[in-house]
């Protein structure tokens, strides 16, 4: 997995309750993330109880369900997963910018850390080797992201 969870001071998973929000479009390479992220999450102590899966429709929707995943009260962070990959038009700018702009807006406004998994690359090919199965998988680190900041932030109280 990424570098984030390695830092000192990261507290074990089975201190806390995330939620993940995964976009159904690109369901293929955003499952290969999810799975990823599922594995990091155990990897550091994490139960299945504790850990909230659900999707939405594409990478413009999570922002609402991240803001709503964190309203909740008892999750200590989100972490946001999808794929938009560029094609010939603008619409990509939008979703992948929006969806960025969304996320850091849900972070700020909550004050629950919310991961950017959400893969923006030029083609399929950048997507299925960003969603491998090995330490290179975007899933995993956006979940150990999302731990290093929860733990960041309980000691920052």
């Amino acid at each position: 997995m990424g570098t984030a969870a390695t830092q000192t001071g990261v507290y074990a998973a089975s201190e806390f309750k995330f939620a993940i929000v995964a976009a159904r479009y690109n369901d293929d390479i955003v499952d290969a993330l999810l799975d990823a992220a599922r594995a990091a999450w155990r990897m550091h102590g994490g139960t299945d109880a504790a850990l909230l899966v659900e999707h939405v429709p594409g990478a413009f929707e999570l922002p609402l369900a991240a803001r709503a995943m964190a309203l909740q009260g008892d999750i200590d962070a989100v972490v946001a997963l999808g794929c938009v990959i560029r094609g010939d038009t603008a619409h990509f700018e939008f979703v992948a910018g929006e969806c960025a702009h969304g996320l850091q807006r849900v972070m700020l406004d909550t004050g629950v850390p919310v991961s950017f998994g959400v893969l923006t690359v030029d083609t399929r090919a950048q997507a299925l080797e960003r969603a491998a199965p090995d330490s290179l998988n975007k899933g995993g680190e956006a979940l150990d992201t999302a731990l290093a900041m929860v733990s960041l932030l309980r000691r920052l109280k």
